[in-house]
C-alpha cells in the first residue's frame, strides 16, 4: 500500500510539474521566454515549449495581421473645407522581442500614431485629392504610419481611407460644380456636330450647284417621306433655285431668244403719238 501511495503521488508531482513547465505555442505565435523578469534570447517557435517551473514565464505574441479601424477625424483641408475622415490599418508584428519589451501596449500605440497621422494628411491635402487620389494619399499615411512603427517591431501592411464626410453645403456646390461641368460637355458636343454638320452641307450644296436635278431629286425625296406620314396637308416647299433651274430648262420662244423683252411696236407708238390734244372753245379754226 505504501508503494501504490508513493508512486501515486510520483504520478501527482509528475503532472503538475509538467502542468507547469510545458506550454504550446500555435503556428501564428512566438514565445518570449522571461527568467526571473529578465528575456531570453532564443524565441520559441510553434510547437512545445518547455519552462523551468517557477523560474520562468511564457508570453506569446500574435504575428497575424491585425485589422484596426482608425476613428473618424475632423479635419480643415488645405483649401479650407471641413471634412470628416475614417480609415483602416493593416499591421502585424515582425519583431516579437521588441514587441514584446520595448512597447506596452504596440496595438494602442499604433491606433494613436493613426488617428494623428490621419488629421496631419487631412491639414496636408486639398479635397480635390481626398476625393478622387486616395491612392497616393493612402501611401502617404502608410509611410507616416510606419516610420515609427519600424521601432516598435511592428510592420504596416497597408493604410486605407474608409470615407470623406462633406457638410451639406459643400455636397450641394459640388453637385451644382457637376452639373455645370455636364451642361459645358453638352454643349461643345452639340458645337461640334453643329461644325460637321455644316461642313457635310457645304460639301452637298456645292455637289447641287454643278448638278441642278440633284436638287429636284432632293425635293422629290422630301416629298415622299412627308408622304409616308399619311398627312392630309401637305406643305411643300419650292426654293429659288429650282426656279431658276426650270427657267433655264425651258425651250425658247419661236423666233425669239430667252429673256427678251417685249416693247411695244412702231405702229402702235405713232398712234399713240399722232393723238393732238382738242382745241380750247371759242376759237375758229385756221
Amino acid at each position: 500500500m505504501t508503494i501504490f501511495n508513493a508512486i501515486l503521488a510520483a504520478l501527482i508531482l509528475s503532472g503538475a510539474w509538467l502542468a507547469t513547465s510545458v506550454r504550446i505555442v500555435r503556428q501564428f505565435e512566438r514565445g518570449i521566454v522571461y527568467r526571473f523578469g529578465r528575456v531570453q534570447s532564443a524565441i520559441r517557435g510553434p510547437g512545445l515549449a518547455l519552462l523551468v517551473p517557477i523560474a520562468d514565464r511564457l508570453e506569446k505574441v500574435n504575428l497575424q495581421i491585425i485589422t484596426m479601424p482608425v476613428p473618424a477625424q475632423d479635419g480643415i483641408t488645405r483649401d479650407n473645407v471641413t471634412v470628416r475622415v475614417d480609415a483602416v490599418v493593416y499591421f502585424n508584428v515582425v519583431d516579437p522581442m521588441r514587441v514584446a519589451v520595448d512597447v506596452q501596449d504596440y496595438v494602442s500605440a499604433i491606433g494613436q500614431v493613426a488617428q494623428t497621422s490621419l488629421r496631419s494628411i487631412i491639414g496636408k491635402s486639398e479635397l480635390d485629392d481626398l476625393l478622387s487620389n486616395r491612392e497616393q494619399l493612402n501611401q502617404g499615411l502608410e509611410l507616416m504610419i510606419d516610420s515609427p512603427a519600424l521601432g516598435w517591431g511592428v510592420h504596416i501592411d497597408r493604410v486605407e481611407i474608409k470615407d470623406v464626410a462633406l457638410p451639406e453645403s459643400m455636397k450641394r456646390s459640388i453637385a451644382r460644380q457637376a452639373e455645370a461641368e455636364r451642361e459645358r460637355r453638352a454643349r461643345v458636343i452639340t458645337a461640334d456636330g453643329e461644325l460637321q454638320a455644316s461642313a457635310k452641307l457645304s460639301q452637298a450644296a456645292e455637289t447641287m450647284t454643278r448638278h441642278p436635278a440633284a436638287l429636284e431629286l432632293r425635293l422629290l425625296q422630301t416629298v415622299v417621306e412627308v408622304a409616308a406620314e399619311k398627312n392630309s396637308t401637305l406643305v411643300l416647299p419650292f426654293p429659288v433655285e429650282l426656279l431658276r433651274f426650270l427657267d433655264r430648262a425651258a425651250p425658247a420662244e419661236s423666233g425669239r431668244p430667252a429673256g427678251t423683252v417685249v416693247t411695244p411696236s412702231g405702229a402702235a407708238l405713232a398712234s399713240v403719238t399722232s393723238r393732238t390734244a382738242p382745241e380750247p372753245p371759242g376759237r375758229s379754226p385756221a
